[in-house]
């Protein structure tokens, strides 16, 4: 039977079949005794022939023409043989090997990709965290227990119902020059001016990141610096760990996302106690390759076609639900050395995503320079990099601003009055019957006095109440 004509389900029953009898050769060998194929042992034919000549010898005593005639005739047909017997075997070995590769790769992973090591064969090796079922981080951070693929398949199920080990091969395999691609990757304006590149990830692999962040990412323990992407904590909380400072010290890791590459997330996975090939699984559901759309020529057809070659190394990628909580899980040594280093000098220190903001309390007199100079050697060390051009050093004569929040003084954190001024007269000129400005509307605006009410819930309550009136009497219309 060709392999075309088989179903999914008749090419796992078979490879169930291969494992019963003792493996692919074992199969192959029951096969063609099945067949009647005699099985010959490989020799060459000079070899045959003369191991024949001696049996026929006994056979066929004697050395008169009769017998020496018989003798040649018996070698001559078991040379015969024996060729008509190995190529009927290689005709069916042949056959059988595509058959049972397919049935191989219906069952397992099998390969991953350019540069994707793999092994079939899931078992603890020397560089596992936790070796012992006494010491299995997975359980202290109440962890799925994954073990194998078929462990993956059966949980990715959940959100992907018809999930088997071919799909999440095709969702982890990585090609430098891919026909299609698993993300959307779209531009968005920066504040500072260029474009951010956002890809984000098509519904079903989606799915599955989303399970990984829930199942998986949140239960591990982050440290109480980082304030993005954290349950419970905000740009607020980030800015009021600041307030009333003799100077805030605020800087920028350049390629935040980038720098986290697919080795450096699967060690992620493997700290958290998953052998070798389930981190390896995870961390390809996580990570992408920068990708740049280029129109070839198929070798195959001659026509043009779209291929989306890989620009740089697999990394977070921008857009998937899964990347801000591994940055925390990945930034974890750099919390605990940098927050080390301000409680030794009396100085505080929070990280939201790749922006870092230290200040020191009113009365210090630390020299922010040399404080600048030691927090770059740690962030170099932890495998980051400070942006050369994003250092702002705020003395208690500046507006000091943390995650977009005013901190001077001890009056708490404070929302801009600039975009509080613009919020007011946004408002105003609605319920006045005039126009907004370009890439302005009703929703924007009630997303900026969110934002004044989670800093300033008296300034904001007012201006989400009228925002709310606005879109009331605009509905009504």
């Amino acid at each position: 039977m060709k392999v075309n004509e088989l179903s999914k389900e008749q090419l796992v029953t078979l490879q169930q079949e291969v494992d019963k009898i003792g493996g692919r050769e074992a199969y192959v060998v029951s096969e063609l005794n099945r067949r009647g194929i005699d099985i010959e042992v490989k020799t060459s034919l000079i070899k045959l022939v003369q191991r024949e000549m001696l049996k026929a010898q006994t056979l066929f005593p004697g050395t008169d023409p009769v017998n020496q005639k018989k003798q040649r005739q018996y070698a001559a047909q078991r040379k015969n043989e024996y060729i008509q017997n190995r190529k009927n075997e290689e005709e069916v070995r042949a056959e059988l090997r595509t058959l049972l590769w397919a049935a191989h790769k219906a069952t397992h992973i099998s390969h991953l990709g350019d540069g994707i090591y793999w092994n079939d064969v899931l078992e603890r090796d020397f560089y596992d965290a936790y070796k012992t079922e006494d010491e299995d981080r997975r359980v202290d951070n109440d962890l799925p227990l994954l073990d194998t693929v078929e462990d993956i398949v059966e949980a990715f199920k959940e959100v992907v119902p018809d999930m088997d080990v071919q799909k999440l091969r095709w969702f982890c395999y990585h090609r430098d020059v891919a026909d299609v691609t698993h993300y959307r990757t779209f531009a968005i304006p920066k504040k500072s001016g260029g474009k951010r590149y956002i890809s984000a990830p098509m519904p079903q692999l989606k799915s599955l990141q989303e399970w990984i962040l829930r199942n998986v990412l949140v239960r591990m323990p982050v440290h109480e610096a980082a304030h993005g992407f954290v349950h419970g904590r905000s740009i607020v909380t980030n800015a009021s760990v600041h307030v009333d400072a003799e100077f805030v010290l605020s800087m920028d890791l350049k390629d935040f996302f980038p720098t986290l590459t697919f080795r450096r997330v699967k060690g992620i996975f493997r700290a958290m106690g998953y052998v070798e090939g389930i981190a390896t699984i995870l961390a390809l559901i996580c990570t992408e390759a920068p990708r740049q759309a280029m129109k070839i020529k198929d070798p195959q057809t001659g026509d043009e076609k779209w291929v989306h070659v890989a620009v740089g190394p697999r990394c977070l990628p921008q857009g998937s639900p899964a990347s801000p909580m591994l940055t925390n899980l990945a930034s974890l040594r750099l919390d605990r050395r940098l927050t080390g280093f301000a409680q030794k000098y009396k100085l505080r220190f929070t990280r939201y995503a790749d922006d870092l903001t230290i200040s020191a309390t009113k009365g210090e007199t630390h020299k922010a320079t040399w404080i600048q100079k030691i927090i770059t050697q740690v962030v170099e060390d932890e495998g980051f990099t400070v942006h050369p051009t994003k250092t702002k050093l705020m003395g208690k004569g500046d507006r000091q601003e943390v995650t977009g929040l005013i901190v001077n003084d001890n009056m708490g954190v404070r929302v801009p009055s600039e975009i509080k001024d613009r919020l007011r007269a946004a408002i105003h000129n609605q319920e006045e019957g005039k126009a907004l400005y370009e890439n302005e509307s009703l929703q924007t605006l009630l997303g900026y006095a969110s934002f004044v009410y989670s800093a300033q819930p008296e300034n904001g309550k007012g201006s989400i109440e009228r925002l709310l009136a606005l879109l009331d009497s605009t509905s009504e219309q």
